[in-house]
């Protein structure tokens, strides 16, 4: 697409030749922001990036693109990612289960009083292997 849109498309943009020498330097590239050239901009201009996300969402101006895209960026460079929220609110309101960090296996909290005992959390699981 990037070698078409450079050559007779009404979006020819230096950007279009950047995407297609990344593309033919490695033909298998999963994401352009593992690309050295990608990686090294995104990188340098990363904190200006979060300058402008950062008065934007303080001067109450939307920016869903912006920051849409550098949550992914974000994201796609952890290792691990803070699920642990979701997991919790998933266990509370319907007894989901979690997993830990730190020990294998799958974990249930009784969170409140009222917050019914789901019984053995293996029992609870059979149906997912």
């Amino acid at each position: 697409c990037a070698k078409l849109w450079r050559g007779g498309c009404i979006i020819r943009a230096a950007l279009l030749e950047k995407i297609q020498a990344a593309l033919v330097t490695d033909p298998n590239l999963l994401n352009l922001m593992v690309d050295p050239g990608f990686a090294k901009e995104l990188n340098d201009r990363g904190p200006a990036w979060r300058r402008v996300v950062t008065l934007c969402t303080a001067s109450g101006i939307p920016c869903p693109s912006m920051s849409a895209s550098l949550t992914y960026f974000d994201t796609y460079r952890r290792a691990n990612l803070p699920a642990n929220l979701t997991q919790a609110q998933r266990d509370f309101f319907g007894g989901h289960t979690y997993e830990r960090t730190d020990r294998p296996g799958a974990f249930h909290c009784a969170w409140t009083d009222t917050h019914k005992d789901i019984g053995d959390v293996n029992e609870r699981r059979a149906g997912e292997n």
